[in-house]
């Protein structure tokens, strides 16, 4: 059941083709308007998942939003055995993922398949997706979370912290920190001075590689 006071969200189309949804309240969209395929394999697939060695990889994402991260996840896995556990405080509304047109992008056999049993798996239950993908998405605020395992791999996809600065504090990196393994990356698209020192204060050490079009730097941390 979705949440009451469930914000307005419209669906566009970015600069590469792909879908992106914007949310007039906040004034943000979910992926970069220079394309949102393109940033999402820039900054969680080729910063992130490509750039982990591990063959069997417990992934925790911050957004599950429109299911772009995890559609890519299963593109780009490889055979590795992954744990997708997703957070999301507003799923969105069937009708509205119709629209999304990702797998049509993609052009890869069985993603239409993939992206809509994505959608259509249960809420805050465990759901296998393919033979190397289980995923649980979890709705709820990343504020209530409070982490069962460890993770090797972190997609913090949250709104801009100049628009939620909530989820982009200390304490919240801090928690998320602990329920790293050693040697697990968090991987972000914000490398705003906030940012990098509650990273920091979290005990990660962050790198500032180049961003994806539109943004000049993003933000890889490493707990070691």
């Amino acid at each position: 059941m979705q949440p009451q006071n469930t914000p307005r969200v419209e669906l566009k189309t970015s600069e590469d083709g792909s879908s992106t949804l914007y949310r007039p309240d906040l004034d943000e969209h979910y992926h970069s308007i220079h394309g949102a395929i393109q940033e999402s394999m820039h900054v969680f697939i080729q910063a992130g998942l490509l750039h982990h060695p591990a063959t069997n990889l417990n992934i925790l994402e911050v957004g599950f939003g429109t299911g772009l991260n995890a559609l890519l996840t299963w593109v780009y896995q490889d055979k590795r055995s992954v744990f997708y556990h997703s957070l999301e405080r507003y799923p969105l509304d069937s009708a509205l993922v119709s629209g999304i047109n990702y797998p049509l992008i993609l052009n890869i056999p069985n993603s239409e398949d993939v992206f809509i049993k994505m959608h259509q798996s249960p809420w805050n239950e465990e759901f296998q997706i393919s033979e190397n993908l289980r995923l649980f998405k979890d709705e709820c605020d990343l504020n209530d979370f409070h982490p069962q395992r460890k993770y090797d791999l972190i997609y913090f996809d949250a709104f801009g912290p100049d628009k939620q600065p909530e989820l982009w504090i200390p304490e919240i990196f801090s928690k998320i920190s602990n329920a790293m393994n050693a040697g697990a990356i968090l991987v972000t698209y914000s490398c705003k001075g906030t940012v990098k020192r509650a990273l920091k204060n979290a005990g990660l050490e962050i790198e500032k590689i180049p961003g994806p079009p539109g943004k000049r730097e993003m933000l890889r941390a490493c707990k070691s």
